[in-house]
């Protein structure tokens, strides 16, 4: 079919009815809209995870790269080489927000030159719409940036019209019937990419604040339309009150069915990518996806952002929160570069130990619409084959520790998305709690957000939160500077303690990641300097130095 007449089969269906925001919609009147020839499930009904898929052992590390059908079509060696360097799975973008760049007869022809290079193919979708050019397509005449006119814009806190992140009924209409032409072609793995939210970008409470749903929150909550006002003012605020949980919980309704309504349509294994701490604020309620492909958040995609050790723990805390939420085999990651060569090859290959520490086990490299480097290859393949055998060390095994990472429900449904990470770079083992309850004989790092929301002292870790943190208790919270010196300082005043707990650390005041794994006898120090150091592992008074490399990552048994 080529691109005019399958965009006019698009534009027959798109006629076939009328659609608006999910918002104004009644539930009755939602399931009426329907899905052509499909079934829609019920709200509340558990996500059906899908297990017809032909996947690799899950228990090993893997490598997948994301490709446009026309870079497959247009550049008949690339294949060979990515095939070479261990990658065994290419994401083919397809659909994205209402159109189709790419016609179905050269996804087809790319997917089956995929299939006979003897790599695994599946299908990316963009859904909603990015806010903006995410995909470095303003120069391809044939890309639009903004979903059709059609499609409902949303209207944002202050009154202004943007497009993308929207569910509506007709994005959920015409992405479903995507998807089941998608299926029909043989794709039997989708994931959707991280416009799939309801939020412009990492730190916003999302949604859409148009007439339509002011009216339809106001109705479905019961509430006087004063409270409207109110909602707003604590939208402003980051105020966690009981009626800003409700607006929040109502987006994360409206995102989960759409996506359960695509699922049916797929009937298959469909996934979804979550953005950098992506969580309820930005509509996505992460319980509700347990049970399918999730590519976990990174935020950093250019050197520029991963030239200090801040940048690298920001990657990983977001990465460890997500996998809360995610076995390590349904686990992806976003190995970004954007532009395509923003990211050097030694950066690239430092983004694979991010992975590794949090055991997440399959890789996906992307870099918008044009694909990496060819050259880059060259240096990536013995990255790839490193971590593999890295990974094996750990894969299964949590990392433990006294320093605790803790990502609570303030920052997940009020927060700005500026976590308090640098103390991962404290070269002291750490471990991921979900509750300020669940840690003991340590130290629990807290963002401002959730420094706030602190009500009780009945734990036995200590609480360490940024100065300008406002606590609405009298808790003891101690506070500490963000950055290195401060924190050097401070690790010295308790170094004591941490040797007493008969923990691993890192003796040199350098900054790097000790990852613990008590139950794998090992521990992944990994140097966050650009230069080569030697780290010394100080465990039971027994120590062992090891020369690294900028950005290495070594095992070490113990």
């Amino acid at each position: 079919m080529s691109d005019n007449n399958n965009q006019k089969a698009f534009d027959k269906f798109r006629n076939s009815g009328h659609d608006i925001s999910i918002a104004a919609f009644t539930r009755r009147r939602f399931l009426q809209a329907g899905i052509v020839g499909l079934a829609i499930p019920i709200l509340g009904m558990p996500i059906s995870p899908y297990l017809n898929v032909s996947d690799p052992n899950t228990n090993q590390r893997d490598f997948s790269v994301c490709l446009t059908p026309d870079t497959i079509l247009d550049n008949p060696g690339l294949l060979k080489i990515i095939a070479s360097a261990g990658v065994n799975r290419v994401w083919l973008a397809t659909f994205c927000y209402g159109y189709w760049p790419w016609s179905i007869d050269d996804i087809k022809k790319a997917h089956h030159k995929i299939l006979s290079s003897g790599l695994m193919s599946s299908s990316l979708t963009l859904s909603l719409g990015h806010p903006g050019d995410a995909l470095g397509a303003k120069d391809d005449k044939k890309f639009q940036l903004t979903p059709p006119l059609h499609w409902p814009r949303s209207v944002d806190i202050d009154g202004d019209i943007y497009s993308g992140t929207n569910v509506s009924a007709v994005a959920t209409k015409e992405n479903s019937y995507a998807l089941k032409s998608l299926r029909d072609i043989g794709f039997q793995k989708c994931i959707l990419d991280d416009d799939f939210r309801l939020a412009r970008g990492p730190g916003l409470i999302g949604g859409n604040y148009d007439i339509l749903s002011q009216n339809a929150f106001i109705k479905m909550g019961g509430y006087a339309a004063t409270k409207w006002e109110q909602l707003l003012d604590d939208v402003r605020n980051r105020r966690l009150s009981s009626l800003l949980r409700s607006w929040v919980n109502w987006q994360c309704d409206q995102l989960t069915e759409s996506f359960r309504i695509q699922q049916k349509a797929f009937d298959a294994d469909l996934g979804l990518m979550v953005m950098y701490l992506g969580a309820e604020k930005a509509g996505i309620r992460l319980a509700d996806y347990k049970d399918v492909s999730m590519r976990v958040g990174e935020f950093y995609f250019s050197d520029e952002s991963l030239s200090s050790p801040k940048g690298w723990t920001d990657e990983l805390f977001s990465v460890l929160f997500h996998r809360r939420f995610v076995s390590a085999d349904r686990a992806w990651s976003e190995t970004t570069s954007f532009p395509a060569n923003a990211v050097s090859t030694a950066n690239m290959a430092a983004k694979l130990v991010v992975s590794t520490i949090a055991d997440v086990r399959h890789t996906t490299f992307m870099s918008g619409f044009s694909p990496l480097p060819e050259k880059y290859w060259a240096i990536l393949t013995p990255a790839i084959a490193n971590q593999k055998k890295l990974h094996q060390a750990i894969a299964g095994h949590r990392p433990r520790g006294p320093f605790k990472h803790f990502w609570g429900e303030a920052s997940r449904f009020v927060g700005q998305d500026k976590p308090f990470s640098l103390w991962l770079s404290l070269g002291v083992p750490f471990e991921v709690i979900t509750d300020l309850n669940s840690g003991n004989n340590g130290w629990v790092f807290l963002s401002n957000e959730d420094c706030g929301e602190v009500a009780n002292n009945d734990r036995l870790s200590r609480l360490i939160a940024r100065p300008d943190a406002i606590s609405k208790t009298e808790v003891v919270i101690q506070r500490e500077h963000e950055d290195l010196s401060a924190l050097w300082k401070w690790r010295q005043s308790i170094i004591k303690e941490i040797q007493d707990l008969d923990v691993p650390y890192v003796v040199e005041e350098s900054p790097c990641i000790c990852a613990w794994y008590p139950s794998a006898g090992c521990v992944i120090i990994w140097n966050l300097s650009n230069e080569t150091r030697k780290l010394t592992l100080n465990y039971k008074s027994i120590v062992r130095t090891e020369s690294f490399l900028a950005l290495e990552a070594i095992k070490v048994m113990i």
